[in-house]
């Protein structure tokens, strides 16, 4: 039996996307995650600025 899932192990459907203001630059964005307001969201530019480092 063939299995075309690619290594997701299921198909979730779309991903609902929710509305944000950025909390750095102020820019309209969206995340994939409903944000709880106890942490500051970003937008993908200012995400990177803010990750992280990784060893």
């Amino acid at each position: 039996m063939y299995d075309d899932r690619r290594g997701r192990g299921y198909d979730r459907g779309p991903q609902e996307m929710h509305d944000v203001t950025c909390a750095d630059c102020g820019k309209e964005t969206q995340v994939p995650f409903k944000p709880d307001g106890t942490r500051p969201v970003y937008c993908r530019e200012c995400y990177q600025k803010h990750r992280p480092q990784r060893y």
